[in-house]
């Protein structure tokens, strides 16, 4: 019905224009008066008049790089793009801790590899870059557009774009997390189908938004990731829905914001990676989880990083007195390449599982990703015979369907390498994920990436259980923060591949170590203090956790400072570039 979200977002406004499309929580606080709220005509004008102004700029077909803090004008930018067929390229904006060196590498990365004519920003973003000028010589060669400097009444001389199927819509950056990002071409066309998966996976039906009085989202994810856009933005808006949104920051700073925005606008769906889950249940005392009401939350989605099946146990059990129901967990898996949404579900039931196998899951389980979304064929294949491995298998995850993307922006290698694999049982147009997984009883269960599995003597492992088990071996280890691989020949065996961890080691937790140098640690706030004495607990605690779960002995231990493991913007361990940094001696190091 509809060719793109331009044409979604005009239905929308001429159905219910008053309806509000998005609210802001400026400081994430459910009760805070500084709310910012759009309705759908107010966000119609403000795309037209953002797209007028791009073509007036004759930068139809252009790439622009949004670089918005979180907050409704990002969305307006977003759609203004769309709405004059200005190609977007959502990015990560200069704030906080990245404000530095990090900032300007990402920046000076978008415009080049998208080859950007144009940035799309707020007024103190654009101020921010021009102080960083010395080190983005881009600058010169490029405009700098401030979105909120556009009036609405600009929007009075746009004209609509002949957008087809085939139109690229916005580069998509992936994460990173195993390659160098590349930007995923998703066009007009993969937009619209993946809100047909979304839309059936999660229940999400016209009856449903009347039925929860518009309210369909709470989402704090990055409105740059794949899965804050696609998700609680675009869905919501295909569905005429209203999501409530704040900043991923607020979340990280107080987690139980995302609670009792949850219990404050009782939305039908809202979620994040496992570890925002597992940062709910540190902070989940009895005062909090008793003034809570999370009873209309039907889907609350776990994807973007590996599923742990105690997570959602212990979710459901410690919310329960809340109202939250079993049934609401909503394990999904998806990718930017397949657009966002792969498979989910199904709604109301009860996540499966699967006995892991032989140096397989820390929590001896997987957990189901649910059945492949509508249009959607999923194989596990054999990637080198290419054949189609038996049902129980493991495997690499082939998906096609309309929501695989064009391929990667100016990368025909890469494009070649991942889209378009076939099967000897010729079937063909196959998109290689590089997740390892198998299919039961129609469902998904993912187990890995290819490229990060550890294949110790003859055995795989994967990287996430090693890490799992390694954050609980000892409080001192910073949960999330721990990056396992292998490296040829590394210790005392002198042959073959060995397993390494690195990581982050927190002052604050060491309060329960049991030797004298721990008191020490915790009196000066210094991870380094009680030498060696306490460093080697927390490595003995680790090699030993390992050794149990995984049969494994460790090359190296690798103990670093806070907040140095390599992550991606979205907050995913960079293994390969943690391999590198050990290799090369960068790591922070506190001790080995």
């Amino acid at each position: 019905m509809f060719r793109s979200m331009v044409d979604v977002l005009a239905s929308r406004a001429g159905e219910h224009p008053d309806r509000t499309a998005f609210r802001f929580l400026a400081n994430g606080e459910a009760d805070d008066a500084d709310v910012t709220e759009v309705s759908y005509a107010r966000l119609d004008r403000r795309s037209r008049a953002i797209g007028a102004a791009l073509h007036e700029r004759g930068l139809t077909g252009a790439r622009a790089v949004l670089l918005h803090p979180p907050g409704v004008e990002f969305i307006a930018a977003y759609l203004g793009c769309l709405a004059a067929a200005t190609v977007a390229v959502p990015g990560l904006p200069p704030q906080g801790r990245v404000l530095k060196a990090r900032a300007v590498s990402r920046v000076r990365r978008l415009i080049a590899d998208a080859d950007a004519r144009v940035i799309l920003a707020t007024k103190p973003v654009i101020a921010a870059l021009d102080a960083m000028s010395e080190h983005l010589p881009e600058l010169d060669e490029i405009t700098c557009l401030a979105t909120e400097d556009i009036p609405d009444d600009a929007g009075g001389s746009w004209r609509a774009s002949d957008l087809t199927a085939d139109s690229i819509a916005f580069l998509q950056y992936t994460s990173g997390s195993t390659s160098a990002p590349r930007g995923v071409m998703v066009t007009h066309g993969n937009l619209m189908d993946n809100q047909v998966v979304l839309s059936r996976g999660m229940g999400h039906t016209p009856e449903i938004v009347e039925e929860y009085g518009g309210e369909l989202y709470v989402s704090w994810l990055p409105l740059y990731h794949d899965l804050g856009l696609i998700a609680p933005v675009l869905n919501n808006l295909y569905l005429g829905g209203t999501s409530t949104l704040f900043s991923p920051l607020h979340f990280l700073q107080k987690p139980e914001r995302w609670l009792t925005a949850l219990s404050r606008y009782r939305p039908h769906t809202s979620g994040g990676p496992n570890f925002a889950y597992e940062l709910c249940l540190r902070d989940a005392t009895p005062e909090l989880v008793g003034g809570l009401d999370l009873s209309r939350w039907r889907v609350a989605l776990n994807a973007a990083e590996p599923l742990r099946a105690g997570t959602l146990r212990r979710f459901a059990e410690t919310f329960a007195p809340a109202g939250f129901r079993a049934g609401a967990l909503h394990p999904g898996y998806g990718l930017a390449e397949a657009t966002l949404m792969v498979s989910g579900g199904p709604v109301g039931q009860e996540p499966r599982t699967a006995a892991a196998g032989d140096g397989a899951a820390a929590d001896g389980e997987w957990v189901s990703c649910g059945p492949p979304g509508v249009g959607l064929t999923v194989v596990i294949a054999d990637a080198e015979r290419r054949t189609e491995r038996p049902e129980g298998e493991v495997g690499e995850v082939w998906v096609a369907g309309a929501s695989v993307t064009q391929g990667y922006w100016r990368n025909a290698r890469a494009t070649r390498e991942v889209f378009g694999a076939s099967l000897t049982d010729g079937r063909d147009g196959f998109l290689r994920t590089g997740d390892l997984g198998f299919l039961r009883d129609g469902e998904l269960y993912v187990t890995g990436r290819q490229k990060d599995l550890l294949v110790i003597d003859g055995r795989n492992h994967y990287p996430q259980d090693l890490e799992l088990t390694v954050e609980t071996a000892h409080p001192a280890v910073r949960a999330g923060c721990v990056a396992a691989f292998s490296v040829a020949g590394e210790g005392d065996s002198g042959a073959g591949e060995r397993p390494v961890v690195v990581a982050e080691v927190a002052a604050g937790a060491s309060a329960n170590a049991s030797t004298n140098a721990a008191a020490d640690v915790a009196d000066t706030g210094d991870a380094s203090a009680g030498g060696a004495e306490w460093l080697g607990e927390v490595e003995a605690e680790i090699r030993g956790a390992v050794g149990r779960a995984h049969g494994l002995a460790l090359a190296v231990v690798v103990l670093i400072e806070p907040g140095t493991v390599p992550k991606t913007s979205s907050g995913k361990i960079q293994r390969a570039a943690a391999r590198a940094a050990h290799l090369g001696g960068t790591l922070a190091v506190v001790g080995r």
